[in-house]
Order: C-alpha cells, then sequence, then structure tokens
C-alpha cells in the first residue's frame, strides 16, 4: 500500500527535497502551502490561507504528517515583539496543524524543530537528546516550546509524535550564511577564519529527508526525540578548504586568532555572529541510529559536493568562471 504524507512548507528547501525524494521512492506527498505560494506541478497540492485556518480536510487519508512550516530565525526580527511572533506560527500554529491532522485520523505526526531548541553551542561534548533544554534566541524558545507541547498532546490524544532537530541544513539551494560563505570563496575573497578550529555539526539536506522519511514511517520512531547529522564535524576552517576544493577556488584563509575575531565583534556589534562562528556546536546523533538503524546516505563531502556544483551550474558569474 501506498505511503501518504502530508507536507507542510512544501514549497521551501527542505520541502522541495522531501516532495522528490517521496515521489521518487513510490510514496504519495501531498504539499500543504500557503495560498498563491508557488509549488512543483504535478504534486497534489493543498492550499491554505494559514495555518491557524487549517482544516482536517488538508490530511485527508493521509498516514503520517511532516511539519517542516515554521517562522524561521532572522539576524534582524524586525517583529516588535520577536518571540510572541515565533510563538504564534511555531507553537500555536504548529498545535493547531496537530489538531486538524489528528482530527482527520492522521497517526503519525513529525515535527522539525531546531537544534536551537537545545542550545546555540556545545558545553565541552557533542549535544545529545537528553540535555536539558536551553534556547538561545526566540526562535529557540518557539520550538522548545513546541516540542513540549507536542509530547504532552500526543501523549493525551493518542497521536505519535517524532522529533527530529536538525542543525544547519545545506544543500542545492541553499540560502543565507553557507550560501555567502561559498559566493565569498568563490569571488576569492580572503576570509579571517584560518585559526578557528570550533568544530560544527550539520546535515546534508538529502540526509535530512531520508531521517525524516525515517520518522514519518518505522514503527519504532513513534515518541522519539532524534538528532540528526551528517556524522563528522569538520572545523569551520576546514569546511571553507573543502568548500574551496569543489569550487575549485583554493578558499584564501587568513589565520586571526578567535580572540581578535571576538575583540573584534565587540566593537562591531557582530559579537554573536562572531561567537556561532567561533565556537563549537557539535550534535550527537547515535541515538536515530541506534533506534531506527538509520545512517546518512550521503557523506558530508558528497553534500559539500553537490551544493558547489549547484552553485557553479547556477552562479557561473559570481564564481568568477567563465568556462
Amino acid at each position: 500500500m501506498t505511503s501518504r504524507i502530508a507536507i507542510t512548507g512544501a514549497n521551501g528547501f527542505v520541502g522541495r527535497a522531501l516532495t522528490r525524494t517521496l515521489r521518487d521512492a513510490g510514496m504519495q506527498p501531498v504539499g500543504i502551502v500557503r495560498d498563491g505560494a508557488t509549488h512543483e506541478q504535478g504534486d497534489e497540492t493543498v492550499r491554505i490561507a494559514s495555518l491557524d485556518a487549517i482544516t482536517p480536510d488538508a490530511f485527508a487519508c493521509a498516514d503520517s504528517v511532516i511539519h517542516l512550516a515554521a517562522r524561521v530565525h532572522v539576524m534582524r526580527d524586525a517583529a516588535t515583539d520577536p518571540l510572541a511572533a515565533f510563538r504564534a506560527t511555531n507553537v500555536d500554529g504548529t498545535l493547531k496543524v496537530a489538531e486538524a491532522a489528528m482530527r482527520a485520523g492522521v497517526k503519525r505526526f513529525v515535527f522539525v524543530s531546531s537544534i536551537k531548541a537545545l542550545a546555540e553551542l556545545d558545553s565541552g561534548r557533542p549535544l545529545n537528546e537528553t540535555d536539558e533544554r536551553h534556547p538561545p534566541d526566540p526562535y529557540g524558545v518557539s520550538k522548545a516550546e513546541a516540542e513540549v507541547m507536542l509530547q504532552d498532546y500526543g501523549a493525551l490524544v493518542g497521536l505519535e509524535i517524532a522529533v527530529i532537530r536538525p542543525p544547519l541544513v545545506y544543500g542545492p539551494q541553499v540560502r543565507a550564511n553557507f550560501f555567502a560563505l561559498m559566493h565569498a570563496i568563490a569571488r576569492g575573497m580572503p576570509l579571517p577564519i584560518g585559526a578557528v578550529a570550533a568544530r560544527r555539526s550539520m546535515v546534508y539536506v538529502d540526509n535530512l529527508v531520508s531521517a525524516l522519511v525515517a520518522c514519518a514511517t518505522h514503527p519504532d520512531a513513534a515518541n522519539q526525540l532524534f538528532h540528526v547529522t551528517d556524522g563528522e564535524d569538520a572545523s569551520v576552517a576546514e569546511l571553507a578548504r573543502r568548500l574551496g576544493q569543489h569550487l575549485k577556488r583554493p578558499a584564501r584563509l587568513v589565520p586571526v586568532p578567535p580572540g581578535v575575531l571576538k575583540m573584534a565583534g565587540c566593537l562591531t556589534g557582530k559579537a554573536d555572529q562572531i561567537d556561532r562562528l567561533t565556537g563549537s556546536l557539535r550534535v550527537d546523533s547515535t541515538h536515530i541510529r541506534d533506534v531506527l538503524g538509520w545512517s546518512p546516505p550521503f557523506s558530508l563531502d558528497a553534500g559539500l559536493a553537490a551544493t558547489a556544483a549547484w552553485y557553479l551550474a547556477s552562479r557561473p558569474a559570481a564564481s568568477g568562471r567563465t568556462d
């Protein structure tokens, strides 16, 4: 029997990759997107005005729901009350989706949280699922509250909840800081990160998608909380070097001591950004391997290669290449 999996936020970065993977695996993805949003032709689509307005009809005959839709973290939030804005979508909106799914008879609800629900940096060892939550910002607070709310709701009504916390997600069509790093390397810009030894866990988008499918379909994923990574934690400097290799443009890394970078961050009002750049964020993903038998189908290097290839193909002018 073909699995029918509903995906909120199906038109986003992860949602598009997830939809393609489900389709290629012979499953039936149902994309749930906002009115007016673009979505790939040929896929079944349900359009909604907002998460608050969602009804059980959106999940008709769905076996499971993967909830990607969220108010995402931004560097400069224009909201008057950012925490209230994050809670409205990421907590209240998530509960509305879970309630509608439950009333439609859905058995499994997969919530895509964030490592920010737990912490911004590790404390000398990789973060695991049993660590106490200390979210660093309003976005992380909203994701942490949504995790607890869903777990309580699922226990109350019998809805199976699976929560997955990815760190930074990258891959073709990535934006924000990861894209900016590739762009800087491709343009030959000097980067003051040659001495940054801090290691950061990441997850290639197709690895995350693989884990999400496992959470939606594996019987042992019910009522579990998982971290998911590529399984290799490169340093910031090593990440830039490896991206440079795949971009065919050696990264120009300047070995500025992290202490100097932190001082510059304080002077320029970018202390938070520098702390994230120079701090370690290693995430332990052995739990999902042990419980579900899952392992990432792609290595970190394969993910970086695919991402760099997409960049070169789509931004030849930005990369400085003319061939």
